[in-house]
């Protein structure tokens, strides 16, 4: 294929694709993420349920097919549920406004076992309520009664009476106390849990319990947002073979009084059934009470498993009877089938011996009733168990709710920073480059056509950090534009024709323009894959942008440039911006490193002391805890927010408030390390008692230390992997020691970045640790344009000193180091004036980061890199070499001339061509002097300088012939020293 018809098809590929592309962001819809359309984001983490010891793949697929299912259940459109590490599922449910519900339904365990009630009461527990139609035993039930009184619950009232008489205990420490006594059960494999469990309790009385049951003792200190837990606390360890359960008292009409205090129970965990032998669950409605009811079907085992035990319950109640009896007296000598979920007992019927003596028959089902407060409880639990039990119990590790409203707002503002960057990046672009920006303009917009619309094709799902990404790729894909452009106004000023231009111009700005983009490539997949979920959307769209700018900004514009080379629109260079000589810089960049240097380390020591007095305001992201932002609708102040808060048991919050675009002043944010996730739905509901929450108004985060901890721990590895993969790249690429500068100059951009954020007070987030991981990879931009070009001139300048070389090189590229910078900067300039505040969090990082790493790149990596090349042999000789001929200095730039001087001496140095002088013979008047060079390789031996006048040729072959003994022995000195660094 011709050059020509090579350059069509390129022009027609990407002009079909843009078409193409265009159809598919016209039919298709964006995905967008919980950030930009609201929603609810739930974080688990995957513990053993007891009957395993740890938590496998399969559990965690397993997990995720269930969990859906249930999500399908609810009715949310669009939701995702994903693995996140090794034992973490991420839950993302756009559109949720019952973030409460919502939380329960996903993640509840619903570990659901029946027991045969009164055989596995223990101890006091069955001499009161396990001996039916008999009195309970005196001296256990007036101790029972004084264990009450003590705990402060009074023994008269109807609830407690309740379970004062089915033996229960008033605490779940007295109950623990009971459990804890018990034989553990070795390899219990009926049981529910095989393993002992953990409780903690508060050491002064009544010893409120503070948190269990855990399967480890260290998992009892520290709550899900980070919050410690006393030390000094009492655990108690309940053994396997032994559970405890709660239950609430009923009330008049038989339904669970989930307001009142429960009793607490110590059992044998010896379920008869457990959830896996039912199938078919439904909420139904009883047919004489019409109460909200779950009526299932049994599996084959099941069915057997049931009558057995009902069957069990029955026999034992007939053998109470004395005799004949009907069915209320029965029911009175009949003992309890108890349906316990999650630890709690839900109901406890009675199977009556009159009614069913032989038991119930499973064929026709049961049905779970009385314990449900409302119809939704009812058909939650029956979706529970349609569904299926977990394999494994989840944890809630963090939670994020973000209305609807501040989503689109999120949206609306990312837009605008978006489009407001493109368009700076084009005009300055067409300032500067004139025709060959308009070209760049035009990829510019084929390139974001492309790749908008593979985001909807693939699809990404579009969230904030997303669009920063795809905003600085805008970056990216000029600075590609910008290196080429300006090698071909080069070559255009070196008096080029301009399609010669064009062709040399891309072939040589091609290998840095993959070498940068390459380190940006790796960039982006180290925190693709070992990032949290937000910011794995803005490396893949980092990632996905920087291959569609090769195309766009490199091939396409080289295709449209060749075939517009010969027309009249690129005959004048001014219209490429190349009119005159361009821009000469002359300064010593090397010989002025010493101040670059002390510049940097007078900004790191201020840095450093910042972040010894100050540190890092790291945000919940790292430090765990609760933050919630709520738009009321009655003015109030901080101090009232708090009494509110406080009224509903929330303590040591931090108050602020803020004004927000859409809700005006009278927003608040709320930030707290001691609230459980849970807690976020009391905080909710105490604002809106005491001043009304504005529509779509209330967004929380809370983060667990665990899920803390992740981030921190996957940032510290993005952090390494990234500095070895991109040393490694520049070393394999360059030469092994033009990685020691690349690593300098990131770390010195780094720690820059840090003591500006330690200085300014700004929050790091997980945001900023990705705008961190994308300043190594802009740190080295800059840095690989000037190393480019110093790998190509050291050959054309072989008698040059390295500073020489880079000084060259500085001087060369410094302006297109510069506009790279300043079009990135444009589009990252453009998220902080113009993005929101998370958008603003990660600019902010940036724009630090870029003009730290434009700055480090030409007055500390490359004076780095000229300090230890200057120490090689060769160089060393080089330098000696000029600072002869210069009189013991070496100039900035080396003059063409002195190297060609520096050549000739090179040349006449060999031993092959030494000179050998003889003295002048004395000549007659009028006579021929003669001046003779031996020469080793044959020929007449002999030149001759005639003159007409005798003395005066005798004088100037004296004179001639002291000037080249002169030479001569300059020659011989600098041979000497030469040797005495190491030239034989």
């Amino acid at each position: 294929m011709t050059t020509g018809r090579r350059r069509l098809f390129v022009l027609l590929f990407v002009i079909a694709l843009v078409a193409i592309s265009g159809l598919v962001i016209a039919t298709k819809e964006t995905k967008l993420g919980l950030d930009l359309q609201g929603g609810l984001e739930l974080v688990y983490q995957g513990q053993p349920t007891g009957t395993s010891t740890e938590v496998s793949g399969e559990d965690i697929e397993d997990s995720i097919s269930i969990i859906e299912q249930r999500i399908n259940k609810l009715g949310v459109s669009e939701p995702e549920v994903a693995r996140l590490g090794t034992d973490e599922i991420t839950v993302s449910l756009p559109g949720v406004t019952d973030a409460n519900r919502a939380a329960e339904q996903v993640g509840s365990t619903a570990q659901l076992y029946y027991y045969d009630w009164e055989p596995n009461l223990i101890g006091p527990e069955h001499a009161i309520g396990g001996n039916l139609g008999q009195e309970p035993a005196e001296g256990a039930l007036k101790a029972s009664e004084k264990l009450w009184e003590e705990a402060g619950r009074n023994v008269t009232s109807r609830d407690n009476v309740q379970l004062i008489d089915a033996g229960a205990y008033p605490t779940a420490y007295d109950a623990a106390k009971l459990a804890s006594e018990q034989k553990p059960v070795e390899n219990c494999t009926d049981c529910s849990v095989a393993k002992p469990r953990y409780y903690l309790f508060q050491k002064a009385k009544p010893h409120d319990l503070i948190a269990g049951p855990e399967l480890s003792k260290k998992d009892l200190y520290i709550s899900p947002t980070g919050k410690k837990r006393p030390k000094n606390g009492i655990v108690v360890e309940v053994p396997a073979g032994t559970i405890l359960v709660s239950e609430y008292p009923t009330d008049e009409e038989g339904k669970l009084d989930e307001t009142a205090d429960p009793g607490w129970f110590a059992l044998k965990d010896k379920p008869a059934l457990s959830g896996s032998d039912i199938t078919e669950p439904e909420q139904t409605y009883a047919p004489t009470t019409n109460e909200p009811v779950v009526a299932f079907q049994f599996t084959g085992s099941g069915q057997q498993a049931f009558q057995d035990v009902t069957r069990d319950i029955a026999q034992r109640g007939q053998a109470q009877a004395i005799g004949p009896v009907g069915p209320e007296e029965a029911a009175q000598l009949s003992g309890h089938f108890a349906v316990v979920l999650d630890n709690e007992v839900k109901t406890r019927p009675i199977i009556n011996f009159a009614e069913y003596p032989d038991g119930i028959d499973g064929r026709e089902g049961a049905q779970i009733s009385g314990g449900f407060s409302s119809v939704q409880d009812a058909q939650d639990l029956a979706t529970t168990l349609q569904i299926g039990a977990l394999p494994i119990n989840l944890k809630l590790i963090s939670e994020t709710q973000v209305s609807a409203t501040l989503g689109s707002q999120a949206l609306h503002e990312g837009i605008k920073a978006g489009i407001i960057g493109l368009s700076l990046v084009i005009i300055f672009l067409l300032l500067y480059y004139r025709f060959l920006g308009l070209v760049a303009s035009i990829a510019l917009g084929a390139y974001g056509v492309i790749f908008f619309a593979l985001i909807k094709l693939i699809p990404i799902t579009l969230t904030l950090p997303g669009i920063a990404g795809l905003v600085l790729t805008i970056g990216v894909a000029a600075d590609s534009n910008i290196v080429i452009f300006e090698r071909i106004k080069e070559e255009v000023r070196a008096g080029r024709s301009m399609s010669s231009a064009i062709s040399a111009g891309y072939k040589r700005g091609i290998s840095t323009i993959i070498d940068a983009n390459v380190v940006t490539l790796l960039t982006a997949f180290i925190l693709f894959v070992l990032a949290t979920a937000g910011v794995k959307g803005f490396a893949f769209t980092l990632g996905v942008g920087t291959i569609v700018s090769l195309l766009t900004a490199v091939v396409f514009t080289q295709a449209l440039l060749g075939s517009m080379s010969r027309s009249r629109l690129l005959r004048s260079p001014a219209a490429l911006g190349a009119g005159g000589e361009g821009k000469q810089w002359h300064f010593d960049f090397m010989g002025a490193s010493r101040w670059f240097f002390s510049i940097s380390g007078v900004i790191l020591l201020v840095g450093a002391f910042a972040l010894a007095d100050k540190q890092l305001n790291f945000g919940i992201d790292f430090e765990s805890g609760t933050r919630i932002t709520a738009a009321l609708q009655k003015p109030t102040d901080e101090e009232g927010v708090r009494d509110a808060l406080e009224s509903a048991g929330i303590n040591g919050e931090e108050v602020q408030q803020v004004t927000d675009p859409n809700f005006g002043a009278n927003v608040f944010q709320i930030q707290s390390h001691q609230l459980e996730p849970g807690e976020v739905h009391s905080a909710e509901a105490a604002l809106a008692s005491e001043f009304g929450i504005v529509n779509q108004g209330f967004d929380s985060t809370s983060v667990g230390p665990t899920f803390g901890q992740q981030i921190a721990s996957s940032a510290l590895k993005a952090l390494i992997f990234s500095l070895l993969v991109i040393c490694g790249y520049v070393a394999l690429r360059f030469d092994p020691k033009f990685a020691v500068p690349v690593l300098i100059a990131i770390f010195h951009d780094i720690l820059i970045t840090a003591g500006v954020y330690s200085l300014t007070g700004k929050e790091v987030s997980s945001g900023t640790v990705a705008a961190f991981l994308t300043i190594l990879g802009y740190s080295i931009y800059d840095t690989i344009i000037v190393f480019d070009r110093i790998r190509e001139n050291v050959p054309r300048m072989p008698r040059a000193a390295f500073s020489q070389i880079v000084n060259r090189s500085m001087s060369e590229v410094l302006t297109r180091s510069l506009a790279t910078s300043f079009s990135t900067l444009l589009a990252v300039a453009s998220l902080l004036v113009f993005g929101g505040a998370t958008l603003q969090d990660f600019a902010f990082a940036m724009l630090v980061g870029i003009a730290s790493g434009t700055y480090s790149s030409i007055f500390i990596a490359s004076p780095v890199l000229t300090a230890w090349k200057e120490r090689e042999p060769g160089f060393v000789r080089r330098r000696l070499r000029i600072e002869e001929v210069e009189g013991g200095r070496v100039p900035a730039y080396a003059d063409d001339i002195e190297m060609a001087k520096l050549g000739r001496d090179d040349e006449r140095e060999a031993p092959a061509a030494a000179l050998a002088e003889e003295p002048a013979a004395e000549a007659a008047p009028g006579a021929v002097a003669t001046v003779e060079r031996t020469d080793s390789g044959g020929g007449n031996g002999a030149g001759s300088l005639t003159n007409g006048s005798g003395d005066g040729d005798t004088d100037a072959a004296a004179a001639a012939s002291a000037e080249r003994r002169e030479r001569n022995a300059e020659r011989k000195a600098r041979r000497q020293a030469r040797r005495k660094h190491g030239r034989r």
